[in-house]
């Protein structure tokens, strides 16, 4: 499925003022665990920070993380990435209307850039299973991170990431070069590009495996069928998200032995 074309219609139709996009922010904080476990770490992490904070969000995308972020405190200043020149563009134009002044967007190759020393936190949600050259990156990345900092990660693991359930099968979003991680191959891919320590831990376990195909796969591949699916999806969420929130928040607190996501932590 290719899943980009679909996440366009429904930002277009979030995009039309800067209240529909802050809603749909916040709807996707709330429907995507992803969100979850990375709102739970960046908590965790902000606890010893001050005012004076560089970051680096390494795949911007629609910028729903950047938002976050900047909401956290108006003093960090944050660098938002992409390769996308039409996403850069759109968030930049956002972020000056709702005037997030700490925030600036730029379009870049995360496989080619690098600023030395620069950044307290650099952050990576979903973006890594699509690049091929993921240890370059990790480099990169670490070089560009101040000693002491961290890079948080968020991917699909290897134990059924991207919905892939076995041999021969098919990403159920096609625009990953890899299915997922093996939790023990990221780890060291991450020492070997510099870093210090890093930590790793399932997340998508048993309840954010239903999570997510009651929030996430069942809409976007009736939506994928026809866009009339656009019409019945706040009433199908009505009656699903109430036990999709329960499983998300039940993922988010307990630990997992496998799980379909990695959370990863590296300092330098």
């Amino acid at each position: 499925m290719h899943y980009d074309p679909i996440k366009r219609s429904v930002g277009s139709v979030f995009n039309k003022s800067p209240f529909l996009r802050k809603l749909f922010y916040h709807l996707l904080d709330l429907l995507l665990l992803r969100a979850w476990h990375v709102h739970k770490e960046l908590k965790l992490w902000r606890k010893d920070k001050g005012d004076h904070i560089n970051i680096l969000d390494a795949g911007a995308g629609f910028g729903q993380h950047t938002f976050y972020l900047s909401g956290m405190n108006p003093n960090w200043k944050i660098l938002a990435v992409d390769v996308k020149q039409e996403q850069v563009e759109d968030c930049n134009q956002f972020f000056e209307k709702i005037g997030r002044a700490n925030v600036k967007f730029e379009v870049a190759d995360l496989t080619k850039y690098v600023s030395e020393n620069e950044y307290d936190l650099a952050l990576s949600v979903d973006v890594m299973e699509h690049i091929l050259e993921d240890v370059q990156v990790f480099k990169n990345i670490c070089s560009s991170l101040k000693p002491g900092g961290m890079l948080l990660i968020s991917t699909p693991s290897d134990q059924g990431g991207s919905d892939v359930q076995g041999d021969g099968e098919t990403s159920f979003i096609e625009e990953h070069v890899r299915d997922g991680y093996n939790i023990k191959e990221i780890e060291q891919k991450i020492l070997s590009s510099g870093f210090s320590r890093v930590e790793a831990r399932y997340s998508y376990g048993s309840p954010g495996k239903i999570s997510w195909k009651l929030s996430m796969k069942y809409p976007i591949v009736m939506l994928g069928m026809s866009k009339l699916f656009f019409i019945i999806l706040p009433f199908y969420y009505l009656v699903t998200y109430p036990f999709a929130f329960v499983l998300n928040y039940f993922d988010t607190v307990t630990s997992h032995t496998t799980g379909t996501g990695l959370i990863v932590k590296a300092w330098k």
